[in-house]
């Protein structure tokens, strides 16, 4: 079972979920809008030989929302002081989509610190046109996983329409577990996500603005791709295939979270890749 702990730095404080069995360090980084939560599965099924620790990144689930400063430099530091804690000088990272790109800006300026790295149907690798700066409220509006920020007039309106996003899809009990995890009352007594307005904002601003990849890395690297994830395309692999030099892709069933939609076929893989970098 995992334990949930905080990490108290001088600007926020850091919530986490900590499996504590195993030694290899390993550390699992959530998606936009997402909790760390959504690693349950993967972290009961890897614990016994690994050291887990799952954050809620800032602005994220238990962690603190600041109103501003969400860069990936802010998110980098927060990372690199937490794995201090833990007295980890490196770590195997496991990146889903938003954080594929904070995984591989983390890879290059820092490469001592991941082991090596498994993106999770990454998404935004390059930097963003700025005109596609002025399509943002209506990505706000159509991306699954945002509708489910609310508000809500009450948790059984929030629920119903968790129930018909694919991040939801067929409502295990694992899929309860996350919404519940990321959905919270607020003072008016509407309901909404944890994740806030401003988190959003400044995420996808930054998004736009910093590039994933500038230079070749060497470190091991495994991409995964859901067969109805958002990478389909030989075109959206190419940037991967160019810049990271030790990279294997795998294909997985289940949609853009493979993780809660397929998760027995996403635990092994993700296993079996680990086993091959412990030989």
């Amino acid at each position: 079972m995992a334990q949930r702990k905080t990490l108290f730095k001088s600007d926020i404080q850091l919530s986490y979920l900590e499996w504590h069995q195993g030694q290899k360090p390993l550390l699992l980084l959530h998606g936009l809008a997402d909790n760390a939560v959504v690693w349950s599965s993967l972290g009961d099924y890897l614990a016994a030989d690994y050291h887990i620790v799952a954050p809620d990144m800032r602005g994220h689930g238990e962690s603190s929302k600041p109103e501003k400063d969400y860069s990936f430099a802010s998110a980098i530091a927060d990372l690199e002081v937490l794995m201090d804690q833990l007295g980890w000088s490196s770590a195997h990272v496991v990146s889903h989509s938003w954080t594929g790109k904070l995984a591989a800006i983390w890879a290059r300026q820092n490469p001592k610190r991941l082991r090596s790295l498994i993106l999770v149907d990454p998404i935004f690798i390059w930097k963003m046109p700025n005109f596609l700066k002025l399509t943002l409220p209506i990505l706000y509006r159509v991306l699954p996983f945002l509708k489910g920020m609310g508000p809500f007039t009450s948790y059984e309106e929030a629920e119903q329409q968790a129930r018909q996003l694919s991040l939801y899809q067929g409502w295990t009990v694992l899929q309860q577990q996350v919404f519940q995890a990321g959905i919270e009352q607020k003072p008016d007594g509407s309901w909404g996500s944890k994740f806030t307005v401003a988190a959003r904002n400044e995420i996808f601003e930054e998004v736009l603005q910093v590039p994933g990849f500038t230079i070749p890395l060497d470190i091991p690297s495994l991409f995964i791709q859901p067969e109805k994830g958002v990478n389909r395309q030989d075109w959206q692999l190419q940037p991967y295939k160019t810049y990271l030099k030790n990279l294997r892709l795998c294909r997985v069933p289940g949609n853009h979270w493979p993780f809660l939609s397929n998760p027995e076929a996403f635990n092994r893989t993700v296993a079996a890749f680990l086993a091959e970098e412990y030989r």
